[in-house]
């Protein structure tokens, strides 16, 4: 015990300030990083008409659902909402699952001009063509104003597949050769020897690409600007806070007919919008972080 005591380090009035002062500093700067969100929330839940008037801070002073209610009224939200959904779901799975048929091809040490293939990947991944170039290429390919303009050219990333290719170089070469003394194919090792010992692997680079379908809107803004119909929620919400107003017109006429008095406005209207669209996020990270720093540390032992 006495050996114990005299290895502990003794703490001086100085350490002790020290702590105080980085609890309080890091307390403060948790406080201006959540309140935001929090401000968010509890906007979605206040009458709008009541909020315009200001001095909400805590709570809401007229707690209401109609914000939500005008949301899921409004079929262009509604439709907005499916687009992402959709483009979220399919683009992600595209994408992981065809980047990860490049990268075990790529981290194969007998493959033939793999040097080549490597240059062609590093001068892509730092230099492009630019912006009206690759618009001219979508456009001589028919996908402009299609629902495959946001899944068919996020089908590879080149930053996903240097990953998973650290990441399958990592995989002991006994499981390729006990797929292959089995008679096994390729496609065959890779669909149910590979991918299944892989799930540190997926769940990074689905949640990656995942919030990057989630928030994207350039490709809409820039690559669907004419049909409404693929409009994505986040394009849709940037749409709105620019123009600063909600057609809520239906909702309202809905409302009078009800006899009820107009509660909602533009500015509560985009807070629930926020909120509906950060849900499945939130939803979803918490199932995907054990696997998250896995996933980053070992596809990053080698280059």
């Amino acid at each position: 015990m006495n050996i114990r005591a005299s290895n502990r380090i003794r703490r001086t009035i100085e350490d002790h300030i020290m702590d105080k002062t980085i609890f309080i500093v890091m307390t403060i700067v948790l406080i201006v990083t959540l309140y935001p969100f929090y401000y968010t929330v509890i906007i979605s839940f206040n009458e709008g008409i009541d909020a315009a008037r200001g001095g909400i801070f805590l709570w809401p002073r007229a707690f209401t659902l109609d914000n939500y209610a005008q949301f899921l009224r409004d079929r262009a939200w509604l439709d907005a909402l499916r687009v992402s959904v959709a483009k979220t779901v399919i683009g992600a799975s595209l994408t992981v699952f065809f980047t990860c048929m490049v990268a075990f091809g790529l981290s194969q040490p007998d493959l033939l001009y793999k040097r080549v293939y490597m240059m062609v990947l590093l001068v892509c991944m730092y230099f492009s063509g630019g912006l009206i170039p690759y618009f001219l290429v979508l456009r001589s390919l028919g996908l402009l104003n299609t629902f495959a303009v946001y899944v068919i050219p996020t089908m590879f990333s080149i930053f996903f597949c240097i990953l998973a290719m650290s990441f399958f170089r990592e995989i002991p070469r006994e499981l390729y050769e006990s797929g292959t003394l089995d008679g096994a194919r390729d496609i065959t090792i890779f669909i149910r020897i590979i991918l299944p010992v892989s799930k540190a692997l997926l769940a990074t680079l689905i949640l990656f690409a995942a919030v990057g379908q989630w928030n994207s809107w350039t490709d809409t803004a820039f690559f669907a600007p004419t049909n409404h119909s693929l409009r994505s929620l986040s394009f849709l919400m940037r749409d709105v806070i620019n123009r600063n107003q909600v057609d809520i017109d239906a909702g309202q006429a809905a409302l009078e007919m009800a006899g009820q008095h107009r509660t909602v406005t533009a500015i509560s209207v985009q807070k629930a919008a926020m909120m509906i669209a950060i849900f499945p996020i939130i939803c979803v990270y918490p199932f995907l972080q054990k696997h998250f720093v896995k996933g980053i540390m070992l596809g990053a032992v080698k280059g």
